[in-house]
């Protein structure tokens, strides 16, 4: 096709992927790695996609599990990290786990055969020169600090978050409205708002009280020493802030003021839970000013003691570590490209997604994208409704780009889940298949995403033209899945 490279710095899942999707279109790919040359407070070997923390990938199914989608049409992609998960696989029940030295063995070797792909050990201090015309910057969020400081003087001193404090968020559908209510703070109207944009939980004074001794009772994590991150006032973890006075959160992020209880307008609550939306579809909702560090079993079972909670389903749990992402939404466009920079894309984690498989899909979608520009066309964008197409838009668009009230920016780093998805059209139906007669009558939930996981996958044949070469999962999947009628 063409004699001209296409760039990579970074050899970790994102990076791999993108110069083995590169190298299919015929197209010669440079993958340049540092670690060889230097190393990473993570990182133990100089092996291609190391596994710096778990072994899995999560759960494979592909009918339940939005993670399980994502492998299904990476697959259907000729994933090369799906390729040797398969092959390195470990036993985990229904979740992909592998042999994480075999893994990155397997992947190192692939890419070290094709003789598309160049490996060049050497650490890039800055950004891609402009002979480079076609690059991607897939570096994590261990990125070094001479290429962080120069992405961060290329988009703006504001554009990199080191410092990463995550509230949890929670499906909207899971929420409890009978006890909950719609209402901004003094039914304040903002920009596009509409004066009931807050999801409001009511807490009497027991309630409240039962909250802050499990909060100070709670187990939680410790940073990591190489992580040094220290406690900004401005996100301070609630359990720090119960510390300081049982009376700290009431007058912080649960201060009642300003918000009457639609459902008992006569009772003045002793504590409100705020929760915010979180994405463009309105299918998440984010726990307002509730980053913390407690570990997630004792997360899910302390905020479901908040009224109107009680049966919240998580989309991610809250946290407060040390990271490095782009401030993607307002920097890259919709083929994951820096604005004002063509042909320069960013892939994996520094855009803004979690965990091996997102990372490792974005790189894969970045170089499809930088093929297709090298060969004279144009990116073709996976449907939203694909696992692909969903994440794609969390990241460059479909997350809320601020807070309302303050104007900071409120984009932060996520799984792919179902609530990244576009609604089911009104009126699906289902007709469940047989295998699953255990969930019939039991969870409205199941058949729900039985629908979207349905649609996803059809959707991503027709856009690749291509089945997947392996079952998808150890279950069947039917494409006419949906909901179950009333």
């Amino acid at each position: 096709m063409t004699d001209q490279p296409i760039h990579i710095i970074g050899g970790g899942l994102a990076g791999s992927e993108a110069a083995w999707q590169i190298a299919r279109t015929g197209i010669p790919a440079i993958l340049h790695e540092m670690r060889g040359v230097r190393g990473t407070p993570a990182h133990h070997t100089d092996g291609l996609a190391e596994l710096v923390c778990s072994n899995s990938f999560r759960s494979d199914d592909a009918q339940l599990n939005a993670v399980g989608v994502i492998h299904a049409e990476m697959r259907m992609a000729n994933s090369l990290i799906m390729r040797c998960a398969d092959a390195n696989q470990v036993p985990a029940g229904s979740a992909l786990a592998v042999d994480r030295i075999g893994f990155s063995n397997a992947v190192t070797e692939a890419l070290e055969a094709e003789p598309l792909v160049t490996i060049v050990r050497e650490e890039i201090t800055g950004l891609p020169p402009k002979e480079w015309d076609q690059a991607i910057i897939a570096t994590g969020p261990l990125t070094a600090p001479a290429l962080a400081d120069a992405i961060a003087s290329e988009t703006g001193a504001d554009a990199l978050a080191f410092f990463d404090a995550i509230a949890p968020i929670v499906h909207f559908d899971s929420i409890d409205l009978d006890t909950a209510w719609f209402q901004s703070r003094y039914d304040k109207v903002g920009p596009g708002g509409t004066g009931k944009d807050y999801i409001n939980c009511p807490l009497d004074e027991s309630q409240y009280n039962a909250f802050i001794d499990a909060l100070l009772d709670g187990d939680k994590t410790e940073f990591h020493e190489w992580e040094g991150t220290p406690y900004f006032d401005g996100c301070l973890p609630i359990e720090v802030m119960a510390e300081r006075g049982r009376e700290t959160l009431r007058h912080g992020p649960m201060k009642p003021m300003g918000l009457t209880n639609a459902h008992n307008p006569t009772v003045k609550p002793y504590a409100v839970v705020q929760l915010r939306q979180d994405n463009a579809l309105g299918t998440l909702y984010n726990m307002v000013g509730f980053q913390t560090k407690l570990k997630y079993g004792a997360q899910a079972e302390i905020f479901r003691m908040i009224p109107g909670l009680e049966n919240a389903e998580f989309a991610r749990l809250g946290g407060i570590h040390r990271n490095t992402y782009l401030d993607s939404p307002r920097l890259l466009d919709s083929s994951l490209t820096l604005k004002g920079r063509p042909g320069l894309r960013f892939a994996g984690q520094i855009t803004g997604c979690e965990g091996y498989v997102e990372s490792a899909a974005i790189g894969l979608l970045a170089g499809r994208f930088a093929g297709a520009e090298r060969q004279g066309g144009r990116p073709d964008l996976p449907p939203q409704t694909t696992a692909f197409g969903a994440l794609l838009s969390h990241i460059t668009g479909g997350h809320l780009s601020s807070d309302e009230e303050t104007g900071k920016r409120s984009f932060q780093p996520m799984n792919v889940n179902f609530g990244l998805f576009p609604p089911l059209a009104p009126g699906t139906t289902l007709k469940p298949d047989d295998w699953e007669g255990r969930f019939r009558g039991k969870d409205k939930a199941m058949a729900k995403k039985r629908a979207l996981s349905g649609r996803a996958l059809a959707d991503c044949e027709n856009w690749l033209g291509a089945r997947s070469t392996r079952p998808l999962n150890k279950f069947s999947y039917s494409r006419q899945a949906s909901l179950p009628a009333e």
